[in-house]
């Protein structure tokens, strides 16, 4: 992957790419940081004869960092930094992929952009903002958060108590403990301050938990006309099955491919069913 800052509505972008540049574009929005998108993903992409930008959100790694405690931007902010960047990198449209809260902007960027997009991959995530769920989706398993929130935060500007409170989470959500270690000194490492409020938001994308997300994007969801593609652990606890299919139902024609042994992250071994679907919409 090659690193480089792009500057598209207004503000600092931090990206990474690989695969042809003259390929058509896989635009994969971060969940917050670029690397929640797994290295191995990325080259299969480009394998496929795709180019693959992975890229970060604001008040994330490379990208513009104001303060992530008081965010302010809105959701359609950041919908509108996917559609600036994807017309920056291309002119034609790009294959726009969302894991996690990334997810979300990928949604509502789709929905408010639809001449800039022409295919949708949704991981991990759910159709309606952070906060109260909607009363037919499934909320967080409250056991698995009583878990997490009893963790002791680490000093933030300790990579090795973030590393190994990163590994912690991940054996409590499901998740594999050896890869979120190495990926959180990963984003510790491009994480541009050492302050310890700017470390933890990129750990725990906490600027969501501030963000204005309004007006509610799900009841858009049927007027989607682009392929889509949903892809969910099933094993997730923090944003459990229920909201990928309900995703799935709700976006004309979408596939839902359920990953049998994963939780919030990609595993290694998903890779290639995981990249085959998203080629398969091309």
């Amino acid at each position: 992957m090659q690193a480089t800052t792009v500057e598209a509505n207004g503000v600092t972008l931090g990206i990474e790419h690989c695969g042809d540049e003259t390929a058509p574009l896989v635009l994969c929005a971060g969940g917050p940081t670029l690397l929640s998108w797994p290295d191995e993903l990325c080259a299969a992409l480009a394998r496929g004869g795709r180019h693959v930008v992975r890229y970060d959100l604001r008040d994330a790694g490379a990208s513009l960092t104001a303060d992530p405690e008081a965010p302010a931007y809105t959701l359609r902010d950041l919908a509108a930094d996917a559609a600036a960047l994807a017309r920056a990198l291309d002119d034609r449209p790009a294959h726009l992929a969302g894991i996690g809260v990334g997810g979300m902007v990928a949604q509502v960027a789709a929905l408010d952009h639809p001449d800039t997009f022409g295919a949708l991959t949704l991981v991990g995530t759910r159709p309606v903002a952070p906060g109260p769920v909607d009363d037919d989706l499934p909320d967080h398993d409250a056991a698995t958060m009583a878990q997490l929130f009893a963790h002791p935060m680490p000093d933030w500007s300790d990579r090795t108590a973030v590393a190994e409170f990163a590994a912690a989470g991940a054996a409590i959500l499901g998740d594999d403990p050896t890869a979120a270690r190495a990926n959180a000194a990963r984003v510790w490492d491009r994480t541009p301050s050492p302050e310890p409020a700017v470390q933890m938001a990129n750990q725990l994308g906490i600027a969501f938990a501030h963000l204005d997300c309004a007006p509610r994007w799900r009841e858009r969801l049927p007027g989607l006309t682009l392929p889509s593609l949903v892809v969910h652990g099933r094993r997730d606890p923090f944003f459990p099955v229920g909201n990928g299919e309900a995703l799935a139902r709700e976006i004309p024609g979408a596939r839902l491919l359920v990953l049998d042994d994963a939780s919030t992250a990609i595993p290694v071994p998903a890779v290639p069913d995981v990249a085959a679907a998203m080629l398969a919409l091309g």
